[in-house]
């Protein structure tokens, strides 16, 4: 009577323990990706086009190397700029400068690339200057499918935008000079082709290189399709009329703030 008294008081506490765990079938849930998975985009749609490094550092694009001490005023540059986009629910920016040679295309090329190294964002560099356009040749892209292809209808958005081998950077570039750049700009194909750039990605941040605005109406017709504007001046170059007269006509267009490029005495420290 003893043993199964014993025996019955054993099941009991096995059905209050409830049914044993299978150890073998017991597996931790997924972490999910990485942050370095997370930072890699795949391109099925969009072209990619290996640029040369040499080609790069020949033309000053000097962003796309984090260690290199000549990226930190472009890193600060775009936290400062991201922190106000974010802040004012911005997506769109255009670059100008008051007369060429200030170097506006490249000072926008750094700062896309700088935001692609931002997880959070993607960047799309679009080539407005349309009667001197640099951003291919800066990049060293293959000259096919171009901006103007677009808006002209021969040939997709699509088939126009390139990846130039570096991560969260897209390109939309031109090849050749167009006369009648200020119209184009104003056009009814531009302001779709626009819209649909910023409906796309909604963590995409477009980065428009425009042409001088004290040299032609392009950049002053195209302003109000943008969210806010960045003025690029030269050390030594731009003078302080031209500085003064070019923010004036930025006001409208939500200046962010002048960004003093090509200054001699600017000392680049490792930290």
């Amino acid at each position: 009577m003893e043993r199964i008294k014993q025996a019955v008081e054993r099941a009991r506490a096995e059905r209050r323990r409830g049914p044993p765990i299978n150890l073998t079938s017991f597996r931790v849930p997924d972490a999910g990706p990485s942050s370095q998975e997370l930072e890699q985009i795949t391109y099925t749609e969009t072209r990619v086009v290996r640029v040369d490094p040499r080609h790069l550092e020949a033309n000053r694009i000097v962003s796309t190397n984090k260690i290199d001490p000549r990226a930190m005023p472009f890193d600060m540059l775009r936290t400062k700029i991201l922190k106000t986009m974010s802040e004012n629910g911005w997506r769109t920016i255009a670059v100008t400068s008051p007369r060429p040679g200030c170097g506006k295309t490249t000072v926008a090329i750094n700062l896309a690339v700088s935001i692609a190294r931002q997880p959070d964002y993607t960047a799309l560099v679009v080539d407005f200057d349309f009667r001197q356009p640099r951003v291919r040749s800066y990049l060293g892209l293959p000259r096919r499918n171009s901006l103007y292809d677009c808006i002209e209808g021969r040939c997709e958005v699509r088939d126009a935008l390139i990846n130039p081998g570096i991560s969260r950077l897209v390109v939309l570039a031109n090849t050749n000079p167009v006369s009648h750049a200020s119209e184009l700009l104003c056009s009814q194909r531009v302001k779709e082709l626009v819209a649909d750039l910023r409906q796309r990605y909604e963590r995409r941040i477009l980065i428009f290189d425009l042409p001088p605005v004290l040299t032609a109406d392009d950049a002053i017709a195209f302003l109000p399709q943008v969210d806010c504007s960045l003025l690029v001046i030269a050390s030594g170059a731009s003078t302080k009329a031209d500085v003064d007269e070019s923010q004036r006509l930025l006001v409208s267009g939500n200046l962010l703030g002048v960004v003093l490029n090509k200054a001699d005495d600017y000392h680049i420290s490792s930290y």
